[in-house]
């Protein structure tokens, strides 16, 4: 059966969704649409991605010369040069390096970050704003001083992810007393920001309590999910 997406509810939508959600949350058959825009007379181009990928899996469209694309049914010259286009794209990104930005992927790395602020005697609590690539673009020393929910206050830890056009945010502080079990005011804190993040589309990603002896992630303890 023909799936066409002008019949799909808007937020199916494979650019909807991915303006809405970012690109990571659309299978492989919804971007090659988005790339395709259109399909033929009978065939959408959400129909005419799965057709492609099903002929050519596990990458094997990407290999073909633009000639050959050109010559798919419903391709034709333009998606073929589109489609060429965006594979060389990202044949030419992938495994460069990002300007040497600093990459945040594990609570682990977080703690090393926080090196300088573990062993102080009043609460930091510092901002980490990432790219989609977990990427460190900017990072903010939001408070200093004793840590509540109402000191901590979503425009100042968001206001710097919209600047920078993060995907994501990681928060941290250190806990001077070296006890790492979250507070009652640490989980609000955290409630409060998750909140803040669902409506600007700029998710908190995990909130790392650090101390000289070591860390607790909010997300590998399933904290996270409560707070959301």
């Amino acid at each position: 059966m023909t799936t066409r997406i002008g019949e799909l509810h808007p937020v199916e939508r494979p650019r909807e969704r991915l303006a809405e959600h970012g690109p990571e949350t659309l299978s492989e058959e919804e971007l090659l649409a988005v790339v395709l825009r259109t399909g033929y007379a009978g065939c959408s181009a959400l129909d005419l991605a799965r057709d492609l990928l099903r002929r050519y899996p596990g990458g094997a469209l990407g290999r073909l010369p633009l000639g050959e694309l050109r010559r798919l049914k419903g391709v034709g010259l333009s998606r073929a040069a589109a489609l060429g286009a965006a594979l060389e794209l990202s044949r030419r990104w992938e495994g460069r390096p990002e300007q040497g930005l600093p990459l945040l992927d594990s609570p682990a790395r977080i703690w090393e970050r926080l090196e300088p602020y573990r062993g102080k005697k009043k609460e930091h609590f510092v901002a980490f704003y990432l790219n989609a690539c977990n990427r460190l673009l900017r990072e903010e020393v939001v408070s200093i001083g004793t840590l509540t929910a109402s000191l901590v206050h979503p425009r100042e830890v968001f206001g710097p992810a919209l600047e920078c056009s993060a995907a994501g945010v990681v928060v941290s502080h250190n806990h001077p007393s070296g006890d790492l079990r979250p507070s009652p005011d640490d989980r609000e804190t955290t409630r409060r920001l998750c909140a803040a993040g669902r409506l600007l589309g700029i998710p908190v990603l995990d909130h790392v309590l650090v101390a000289e002896g070591g860390y607790l992630s909010f997300r590998e303890r399933g904290l996270l999910e409560e707070a959301r």
